[in-house]
């Protein structure tokens, strides 16, 4: 399946070059070797799936031995790539699942912490953008955000973090949405570095669930059809704040 992946899509800048030199040996050998061939040292090393005892958390396996468990698949292909790219920021959110599952035990439910750690994770998104854009997000008025404001997105750029949400934008399709951790809100060529990053990923913060949805076909310069206004007349994706008013209608 890795030959599927179109590594010139924008939200792949971030992943690319170690995709790309993964992808031309994984058809050969396990996703695992693929990806523990170009790691560096500073990277948890990666094991077949098989090396996962049965019975063991997953998350409490890697705190333990240092391993990610890695199968034949896009979604732990995508999973390794982010570990890559970002490992202190992952190592960040594997010891605070650690440290929960070690609290509470592995149960019928995750809990509140282990949730929103699970959503960023899996889905999430980091945003370093002026404060308009901001403020329009949090509102969702993506009017405002896509539209009037569209402008501003040339000193913007939306860091797409959640492997399976990597894994989901191999196909693209315009309902697809990334949840954005709000926490993080610092500006500059340092807002997406992989250190503050980390530093931004706090457990009682978390428990709140700071994160806010956003269409990522909607940025601009992600896809060729919403340089249209109308691409955002779409309610059932660009989903107003629930409880928010609407615009009363002309008469």
């Amino acid at each position: 399946m890795l030959p599927a992946v179109d590594w010139a899509q924008p939200w792949l800048a971030p992943y690319r070059a170690h995709g790309e030199a993964a992808a031309r040996t994984a058809s050969d050998i396990s996703v695992a070797s693929a990806l523990q061939a170009i790691k560096p040292p500073s990277t948890p090393d990666f094991v077949h799936q098989d090396n996962l005892p049965a019975g063991q958390a997953y998350e409490a396996h890697i705190f333990q031995t240092r391993t990610v468990p890695t199968r034949d698949n896009l979604h732990d292909f995508f999973n390794g790539l982010v570990w890559l790219a970002f490992p202190q920021t992952k190592r960040r959110l594997n010891e605070l699942q650690a440290a929960e599952i070690a609290r509470t035990g592995i149960g019928a439910t995750r809990g509140p912490l282990r949730d929103a750690l699970t959503l960023f994770d899996e889905n999430g998104a980091v945003l370093d953008a002026p404060p308009a854009l901001w403020e329009a997000l949090v509102a969702r008025d993506w009017n405002a955000l896509f539209v009037t404001r569209r402008s501003l997105w040339q000193d913007a750029r939306l860091l797409l973090f959640g492997h399976a949400l990597l894994e989901k934008l191999v196909t693209p399709r315009k309902p697809i949405t990334a949840h954005v951790l709000l926490t993080h809100r610092a500006t500059g060529s340092a807002a997406l570095d992989d250190a503050a990053m980390a530093r931004n990923i706090d457990a009682k913060q978390l428990e709140a669930k700071p994160l806010v949805p956003i269409p990522v076909l909607g940025v601009p310069g992600w896809c060729v059809d919403n340089t249209s206004a109308s691409f955002y007349a779409d309610p059932q994706v660009f989903r107003p704040l629930p409880g928010a008013l609407s615009e009363p209608k002309p008469h």
